[in-house]
């Protein structure tokens, strides 16, 4: 095994984050550590106010760590200017929220689009790409619906599709099937699981679902801003 395969592709260390509310500091992570191996399925779970979703916004770069690093392919990626952090947030991490965020006057295909046109890609490339993930999703008959003209799932499936548009080496989700039915949501989870595994995407899922997060390769569980197993 050479050093790129045994390196870990995120390692987390003493990941700390502290916030002011109401005139007291709340400590939401207390030290974290742990590592993301390549190609894994990670499902974090926990209770509410665990520090899931914190930890989250850490590893994709929306929010600081008070302390500790992030070092994602051996890079500590809160070294980099907000500049730098920006274009490796779009080239590198892919996101996928319990709410689907897509834009209501834009079709799937356009929605899919866009975290490629902020490259400034040749809009033609970016079309064909996305209509094919639209398709892998199940979705080919769907390219020109807007958001209001879609099931819950499919919207959710537009916002997978945005989520690969740049082939990211990481996709972030939290609670990606809690706005859903049963049975829906359980569709979406094994679709994620379905690209995980033929495209080698790491990916890491905050879930309440028990039932979901068993079919994963690993599950960390967070407990008062700890890491309490895995």
């Amino acid at each position: 095994m050479n050093n790129a395969q045994a390196q870990p592709l995120v390692r987390v260390q003493d990941l700390q984050k502290s916030f002011p509310m109401g005139g007291q500091q709340v400590t939401a992570l207390r030290g974290v550590s742990f590592d993301i191996g390549r190609g894994e399925f990670l499902a974090i779970v926990g209770a509410s106010g665990a520090g899931k979703s914190t930890l989250l916004q850490i590893l994709g770069t929306l929010d600081r760590p008070t302390g500790g690093t992030v070092l994602f392919d051996g890079q500590d990626i809160f070294r980099l200017s907000e500049e730098e952090q920006a274009s490796f947030r779009n080239k590198q991490i892919g996101f996928v929220f319990q709410f689907h965020h897509l834009l209501p006057e834009f079709t799937a295909l356009e929605n899919a689009c866009l975290p490629a046109l902020i490259q400034n890609r040749p809009r033609g490339d970016i079309e064909a790409e996305a209509a094919s993930l639209l398709k892998d999703v199940g979705l080919e008959r769907r390219l020109h619906h807007k958001p209001g003209e879609l099931s819950g799932g499919e919207q959710q499936r537009v916002a997978v599709a945005r989520a690969l548009m740049q082939r990211p080496a990481l996709v972030l989700a939290d609670e990606p099937t809690g706005n859903l039915d049963t049975h829906t949501g359980e569709t979406l989870f094994a679709l994620l699981r379905t690209l995980n595994r033929e495209r080698g995407i790491t990916f890491v899922i905050v879930t309440h679902n028990d039932k979901l997060s068993a079919q994963a390769d690993r599950i960390v569980r967070m407990e008062d801003g700890l890491i309490a197993g895995s």
